[in-house]
């Protein structure tokens, strides 16, 4: 596939005299900037590795975006991929006893974009990362480079233009406008990304913990794209690395997407319906129709397959693995084990009776936040819905991510957000919250259902053993990053413990 038209694949060559060049001065770079990223990374909302010291930065590639040599007052902007390792346990080797070998690298491979200047604007004095001591960058000041809007700006004409630049690849979809100069801004408060506005015309989404392999963000929206579904923005452009000495497939680094003005997602319209008291099930209805509308769209442009007899057992039995495993990490859990156990069972025996399931690929982490909606003239809020995020839960793995799986997976996450919406209400003595998640449930199920899906009602055992699992995520999730929500998934635990499938 060509730049212009999709992710591309192709390697660039490298001599090895310039190989070794870039080796000697990569490893100069990292050296000066080794102490700084290990006192910053960690800092930050999308490093995955809180809690863990670093025991290992390894360079993975740089590439100048624009020269950061020289003495001029302007800035330079450099892209780094950088793998994290955690720190080694005590008297551990760095190679296999016996083998001879290094050990394979361990840790994730993060994106990093940082700007270098030899004196910070004031501005920009809460992005510094620091000054490193030695190196080709001494003395200067380096700090993260989004927060500034000339070097914002600059990645946006890069954008604009396919082509390569060392091992990174940049490609546009057909026909796309993007137009120059337009300023930049941050996003705040996401967790696993960083993202840029520009202007009010695109929006840039930046994935920092990467690894190869196209990214479901790209590869999703690219594909529904062409089966003409208008309930996800397309693809503007994107771009890519390719790992030097590794001939596999490139790593997705960030997808340029029109930016909805104006919208609102469905947590916000779901948390005021709850605060006001007023009738969310017409929103929830079309939301519904929506995600069916969606999945039909998967399903005509990527393959399909039936899981049926010992496939579909082991879902249920990888379920059971996961809240075993769930069990041992949060103690809260033990006493409604057995009950949940009995959804997975149900599951499991209904695979053995003949029973059957489609699947797809799916969004692979739907809630009310990943779902934008904007008033139109004569029409309420809610009527009509854009699906965004198609990235899956970022700690999967990249292959996790991208299997098929039943649309009722989907429906679940959907049914599982409806419920913690409600059920935060329900933590600060709210009434009638229960009342809005049973009514808001059952109009989703019947929006997806009018819109020609199956419904997800008459897929009983799936239903019940996605939502269990889902609801088992959030503990875990909540037990380690959010203790004092931990109460919300657990009033659903109580609740999928005594269900009936």
């Amino acid at each position: 596939m060509s730049d212009s038209s999709a992710p591309r694949t192709a390697q660039a060559s490298v001599s090895q005299g310039q190989a070794h060049a870039q080796q000697t001065q990569g490893g100069a770079l990292l050296r000066s900037l080794t102490g700084l990223l290990a006192n910053w990374l960690p800092e930050q909302r999308w490093f995955a590795g809180k809690g863990r010291p670093i025991g290992e930065l390894t360079l993975i590639s740089a590439t100048e975006l624009l020269p950061c040599g020289s003495s001029g007052p302007g800035p330079g902007l450099l892209h780094l991929l950088v793998r994290a390792g955690a720190r080694p346990a005590r008297g551990d080797a760095s190679a296999p006893a016996g083998t001879g070998h290094a050990a394979p690298p361990t840790g994730d491979c993060y994106q990093l974009l940082l700007g270098v200047r030899p004196a910070l604007p004031d501005a920009l004095h809460p992005a510094l990362v620091g000054r490193p001591a030695e190196g080709p960058l001494r003395g200067r000041a380096v700090y993260e480079a989004l927060h500034d809007p000339r070097l914002a700006g600059l990645l946006l004409e890069r954008l604009r233009t396919p082509g390569r630049l060392g091992g990174l690849s940049f490609g546009r979809a057909p026909g796309t406008a993007i137009p120059s100069g337009l300023p930049a801004r941050v996003l705040t408060g996401e967790q696993t990304n960083s993202s840029v506005v520009f202007g009010e015309a695109h929006i840039l989404k930046l994935f920092r913990r990467v690894s190869p392999g196209i990214n479901p963000d790209l590869e999703l929206p690219l594909a529904l794209a062409r089966a003409g579904c208008a309930r996800v923005p397309a693809p503007a452009a994107w771009f890519e690395a390719t790992l030097p000495n590794a001939p596999g497939e490139p790593l997705t680094l960030g997808v340029l997407q029109p930016f909805l003005a104006g919208s609102t997602d469905g947590w916000q319209l779901a948390q005021r319906s709850l605060a006001e008291r007023a009738d969310f099930t017409p929103a929830a209805h079309a939301l519904g129709r929506a995600t069916a509308e969606v999945h039909a769209a998967l399903a005509e442009a990527l393959p399909t397959d039936l899981l049926t007899g010992r496939r579909l057992e082991g879902l249920a039995l990888g379920m059971i693995e996961r809240l075993d495993h769930a069990v041992e990490a949060v103690s809260a859990l033990r006493p409604y084990r057995e009950g949940l156990r009995r959804g997975y069972t149900a599951l499991a025996d209904h695979a053995a009776r003949g029973g059957r399931a489609r699947v797809q690929r799916l969004h692979g982490d739907l809630h009310l936040g990943q779902v934008l909606t904007a008033e139109r003239p004569g029409q309420p809020a809610g009527t009509h819905w854009t699906v965004i995020d198609f990235e899956g839960e970022p700690a999967r793995p990249l292959a996790d991510r991208r299997e098929p799986g039943p649309p009722v997976r989907d429906v679940a996450g959907m049914l599982r957000s409806f419920d913690y919406a409600a059920c935060q209400h329900r933590v600060r003595g709210h009434a009638g919250a229960a009342e809005w998640s049973r009514a808001n449930r059952a109009a989703f199920c019947a929006g997806y259902a009018a819109a020609g899906g199956e419904n997800p009602l008459a897929e009983r055992e799936l239903l019940l053993a996605y939502e269990t699992d889902k609801a088992i995520y959030e503990v875990l999730y909540e037990a380690r990053h959010r203790p004092s929500w931990l109460p919300v998934p657990m009033m659903a635990i109580r609740r999928l413990a005594e269900a009936d499938a």
